[in-house]
This record gives C-alpha cells, sequence and structure tokens, in this order.
C-alpha cells in the first residue's frame, strides 16, 4: 500500500467516525464533492494545507493522518469519538458529562 493510500483510508475513516458525508466535508472545506472522492481513493494528492484543515475538520492529529501514530490502549476509536462529541457540548453540559461520570462505579 501506498502512502497516498495510506493517508486517503486515514482520511475516509475520519470523516466516517466524524459523522460527515463526503458533501459535508467538501462544503466545509471549500471543495467540491468529487474532491473528496479522488482523494479518498487515492487518486488525488492532498495538499499540507488540506491535510491541516482536514485535521481540523475531523478533530484528529495531522501524525494520525500521515500514518505516524497507531491506535493503542488508551488511544481507541471510542475515546476518539467521545472526545469529538465532547467538543461539541457547551461547557455547563460538560461539566455535567464529568459530573455523571464521577458517580459512576468504578
Amino acid at each position: 500500500m501506498s502512502e497516498r493510500e495510506k493517508i486517503a483510508g486515514r482520511l475516509k475513516e475520519a470523516r466516517v467516525l466524524s459523522g460527515l458525508s463526503q458533501a459535508q466535508a467538501a462544503t466545509k472545506m471549500g471543495l467540491q464533492r468529487p474532491a473528496i472522492t479522488e482523494i479518498e481513493a487515492a487518486n488525488r494528492k492532498v495538499s499540507a494545507e488540506e491535510l491541516l484543515q482536514f485535521a481540523d475538520l475531523y478533530k484528529v492529529n495531522t501524525s494520525w493522518l500521515l500514518g505516524e501514530e497507531v491506535l493503542d490502549g488508551d488511544e481507541t476509536e471510542e475515546f476518539q469519538f467521545a472526545a469529538r462529541e465532547l467538543s461539541k457540548l457547551k461547557p455547563e453540559d460538560i461539566k455535567k458529562v464529568f459530573d455523571i461520570l464521577k458517580i459512576l462505579p468504578k
């Protein structure tokens, strides 16, 4: 598998985990939907600027998108999903979630 294919796979995985369609991602990135399709199929290169935008949009590290990080132990998909969802909440709602977590049995 080429580096471009690895990055394309990570970009698609991050988009799916973030809950965005290709059309939604394209709109937020200022691209046409076919550009996202081509990127995720490894038919189009991604610029450094685009990579930074994707990382910001999908709430992931650029090093993960580049395949330099491997998820293990505490960095599972579930934890990343939870972190992305928490980042969407208002501060007062985040406090409520943490209060609930404190009372759960260990």
